[in-house]
């Protein structure tokens, strides 16, 4: 609500800005349609904006494109978009041990789009710089830049989709790759902490595709387990600013959003013995 700021006789009325803070994820969420765009962040299963996927799973938006490292893990993160055959489209760098997004991906149900994590992490960086496309030299000579690779099978097995070729030039001697932005519609992010302007901090490893899924989006979600107010955080510890981010969310460090799972755990044995992962 915007509240005009006190004023006597005469004095200009200045209405306030209005509040970025969302009581609660299903109101952050609540205006993603169908077909929708989503810049999701997340690595495995670290960084995963869990309470926003939730919401956004009982919401029930289908047919969307959803733009992140991966897809989650198996009941977890994205993955639970996936299980429920809401995502229709995936652009990412690593399918990981997602056994779902493979089984849907080779019966023709999901079609995917699988780019090197550098390539992923520019497109994202650029579309939130206003950049619209640029030269890499990641994937020249391969179908990346010449086109051919499966984005979509069919139920027996044939492709029914295949990657476009991608024009090339040469700089210096050297070929590169053309490019294009990311600019979804909503960006999706988790974060330690966050003020109510929208200014953010990521903790350690969870600080990978946030500041990127942040700024590419047109409309960015921002999950928060500590909220701040406005001064409260040092501007030098700030990691992405509020300019990128419409909604913030407080979550609470212990409430429902705070399990971390690990993706994969490897343990460190004595001296003689293998590690193990599981």
């Amino acid at each position: 609500m915007e509240t005009p700021l006190a004023a006597g006789p005469g004095a200009l009325s200045t209405p306030a800005p209005l509040s970025k803070v969302v009581a609660d994820p299903a109101r952050a969420v609540v205006d993603i349609p169908d077909g929708a765009t989503l810049a999701v962040c997340g690595f495995g299963s670290c960084g995963i904006p869990s309470l926003l996927i939730d919401a956004l799973h009982q919401a029930g938006p289908r047919g969307l494109h959803v733009v992140s490292n991966n897809c989650g893990i198996d009941g977890w993160g994205l993955g639970i978009l996936l299980d429920a055959g809401r995502i229709d489209r995936v652009t990412a760098s690593y399918v990981g041990d997602n056994k779902e997004f493979a089984r849907r991906y080779l019966s023709g149900q999901l079609e995917v789009e699988l780019i090197p994590q550098g390539t992923l992490a520019e497109r994202l960086r650029a579309g939130g710089s206003g950049v619209p496309a640029f030269f890499t030299p990641a994937g020249v000579g391969t179908q990346i830049a010449e086109g051919g690779m499966p984005w979509r099978y069919r139920a027996d097995g044939t492709v029914a989709v295949t990657s476009p070729p991608r024009r090339t030039e040469d700089f210096d001697g050297r070929p590169y790759v053309l490019e294009r932005a990311v600019t979804p519609d909503f960006g999706l992010v988790r974060a330690w902490k966050g003020d109510t302007d929208g200014n953010l901090v990521f903790r350690r490893a969870a600080r990978n595709f946030n500041p990127l899924c942040a700024m590419a989006g047109r409309i960015t979600i921002a999950e928060v387990e500590e909220l701040c107010e406005p001064g409260d955080l040092d501007p030098d510890a700030v990691h992405l600013p509020g300019i990128f981010v419409q909604r913030v969310v407080p979550i609470g460090p212990e409430g429902p959003g705070a399990e971390k799972r690990i993706e994969k755990l490897t343990e460190r044995r004595p001296a003689g013995q293998e590690e193990t992962s599981r």
